[in-house]
C-alpha cells in the first residue's frame, strides 16, 4: 500500500515536471499545447513519447556540447583562406535593396552561414538530370566527394551511385557518408559495411558515440538535408535523395552550383560529420576553393546564401525567412511543398499577405506519399483559401519540390517542407538566390506544373469534403506540433 502511494506521488512530480519544462519551453505554442493535450490522455506513454521525441534543444547548452568537436577543429584549423570565404564581409550592397534587410537576417556566424557572389549553377527539375550530372562529377572527381542525405536507397538508384562511389574509393579519392539512419532503418548494416569494405567513410546521424544515455532523446531529431559536396568545386542540394523515387518517379527540384557558395555547403557538411563523430585526414583549408571567376553553367555569376538550419542552434532561421518574404512581399509570392503543417505564426502572416492583396499561391501534390500527411496539409486548405491564398493541386507524378519565388527577384531552393518538424526538428538547408533572372526562370518552373494543376476554391471544397475527412483532418492538427 505505502509503495503504491510512493509510485502514485513519483508519478505526480514527473507529470507536473515534465508540464513545467513544456509550459516553459520557449517553442512554438501549438506544438506545446499538443504535447499536453498528449500527457494528459496518456500520461505514461505521453511522457516517455516527449522525453523521446518532444525535448526542445533550440537555445540550449546542448549546442556547444554536440558541435564541440567541429567547433574545436575550426577553431585549430582557422586560416585567411577559411576566414574569406565563411566570414568576409558579405557583398549586402549588391542585393536588391528591398530584399538586403533579408540577407543581413539570414547570416548567422553560429551556422557559418554567408552571402556569397561569383556563383554559377543548374536547376534542376527532373531526377534523371540529377542522376546524369552526379554521376559525371563523381567520375571526375579527385580529391574528395562529401554526401549527406535524407535517404540513400538499396535499389538500383542508389546501388548505381554507391558502384560508382566504391570505384571511386578504390581510386584514392576520400569519400565520406553521412547516414541519416533512423529514416533508413529498414536498409540492412549490411549495405553501408559494403560501403566501409570499398574504402568509404560512414557515419551514422544519430549513433551512440554522442552519449549512449541521450541517444533515446535524440531519436526525433532527423537530418533531412541532402548535400554533396565534390572536391570542395560542385555542391549540389534541394529536394532530392537518392533513390528510384527521386531519380525516375516524382518530380522534384535541386541545384548544381559551382562557386564560393560550395565553401557553405561544406561548412554545413564538415560540421555534421564531425559532431556525428566522423574524422578528417587533412586540414579543413584543404576541403576549401576558393573561386576568383565565375564558372560556366546556365546561371552564372550570381548572388547565393546557403542557410543550414537545426534544432540545436539559436535560432529557426528557415521559419524567420518564410515569415519575412511574405510579410514584405509586394507583388507575389508563389511555393511549392509537400507537407503543410505550418507554425501558428507562419498561417498568420500567409493570410495576412493574401488579405493585404499579395497574390500568394501555394502548390500541393494532389496525392500525397503518405495518406496521414494529405490529410494534415488538407487541415489548413479552407481558411487560407477563405484569406485569398490561391491552392494548387498538381497532378501527375507526385511532386516533391520546396521552393519558394517572390517578387521577380528572389529564389529558395532546399530541403525544408513548411512544417514544424523542418522548421524546430530536423537538420535542414536552404539556398536563398538573390537575381532577377533566376526568379523569373523559377516562376516559369511553377507556370508549367500549374498546367497539370487544379486550383481549388472555397465552395467547392466544402462540398467536396465528407465528414469523416473533416473530422480526420481536424483531429490531425490537434497533433501537428508532434507530426
Amino acid at each position: 500500500m505505502i509503495a503504491n502511494i510512493i509510485l502514485y506521488i513519483l508519478f505526480g512530480l514527473l507529470f507536473v515536471g515534465v508540464a513545467t519544462v513544456i509550459i516553459f519551453d520557449n517553442g512554438d505554442s501549438g506544438t506545446k499545447l499538443a504535447w499536453l493535450l498528449t500527457i494528459t490522455l496518456l500520461p505514461l506513454v505521453g511522457i516517455l513519447l516527449y522525453l523521446m521525441l518532444g525535448l526542445n534543444y533550440r537555445n540550449h547548452y546542448f549546442f556547444q556540447r554536440r558541435h564541440r568537436a567541429a567547433i574545436e577543429r575550426f577553431r585549430a584549423d582557422y586560416n585567411p583562406k577559411i576566414h574569406k570565404l565563411l566570414n568576409s564581409e558579405p557583398p549586402f550592397d549588391k542585393v536588391r535593396e528591398d530584399f538586403r534587410p533579408l540577407a543581413k537576417l539570414l547570416c548567422n556566424v553560429e551556422t557559418g552561414t554567408n552571402l556569397s557572389e561569383g556563383n554559377s549553377f543548374e536547376i534542376i527539375t527532373s531526377g534523371s538530370r540529377k542522376q546524369e550530372l552526379l554521376m559525371k562529377d563523381i567520375r571526375e572527381a579527385k580529391e574528395s566527394i562529401h554526401l549527406e542525405y535524407f535517404h540513400f536507397g538499396n535499389d538500383r538508384g542508389g546501388r548505381e551511385v554507391l558502384e560508382l562511389l566504391e570505384e571511386k574509393a578504390r581510386e584514392g579519392v576520400e569519400i565520406r557518408f553521412l547516414n541519416e539512419n533512423i529514416a533508413n532503418f529498414p536498409i540492412p548494416s549490411s549495405y553501408y559495411n559494403k560501403m566501409r569494405k570499398s574504402g568509404i567513410e560512414v557515419e551514422r546521424f544519430t549513433n551512440s558515440k554522442q552519449g549512449i544515455f541521450s541517444l533515446p532523446m535524440k531519436l526525433n531529431y532527423r537530418n533531412h538535408r541532402k548535400v554533396v559536396v565534390i572536391d570542395g568545386k560542385i555542391g549540389y542540394t534541394g529536394g532530392m535523395n537518392i533513390n528510384n523515387h527521386y531519380f525516375f518517379q516524382w518530380r522534384d527540384t535541386h541545384l548544381r552550383i559551382e562557386g564560393n557558395a560550395v565553401a557553405a555547403l561544406q561548412t554545413s557538411f564538415l560540421d555534421s560529420w564531425m559532431t556525428s563523430g566522423g574524422t578528417l585526414k587533412q586540414p579543413l583549408s584543404h576541403y576549401y576553393k576558393e573561386f576568383t571567376e565565375p564558372a560556366e553553367g546556365p546561371f552564372r555569376d550570381k548572388l547565393i546564401q546557403i542557410v543550414p538550419d537545426e534544432s540545436d542552434s539559436s535560432w529557426p532561421l528557415l521559419q524567420m525567412g518564410y515569415e519575412w518574404v511574405l510579410q514584405n512581399a509586394k507583388q507575389y509570392v508563389y511555393m511549392q511543398t509537400p507537407y503543410f503543417v505550418p507554425p501558428e505564426s507562419l498561417l498568420i502572416t500567409l493570410k495576412s499577405a493574401a488579405l493585404r492583396g499579395v497574390d500568394v499561391r501555394i502548390m500541393f501534390p494532389e496525392k500525397v506519399d503518405t495518406a496521414m500527411m494529405g490529410a494534415a496539409n488538407k487541415a489548413y486548405y479552407l481558411e487560407c483559401m477563405e484569406a485569398g491564398v490561391k491552392i494548387y493541386e498538381r497532378g501527375g507524378e507526385f511532386i516533391h519540390a520546396k521552393t519558394v519565388v517572390c517578387d521577380d527577384y528572389l529564389s529558395q531552393i532546399g530541403t525544408a517542407n513548411i512544417d514544424i518538424r523542418s522548421f524546430n526538428l530536423n537538420h535542414e538547408i536552404n539556398a536563398y538566390i538573390f537575381d532577377e533572372e533566376t526568379a523569373v526562370a523559377s516562376k516559369e518552373i511553377f507556370f508549367k506544373d500549374m498546367e497539370i494543376s487544379q486550383l481549388l476554391d472555397p465552395t467547392g471544397w466544402r462540398l467536396r469534403r465528407r465528414w469523416y475527412q473533416m473530422l480526420f483532418s481536424r483531429i490531425l492538427r490537434l497533433f501537428a506540433g508532434i507530426l
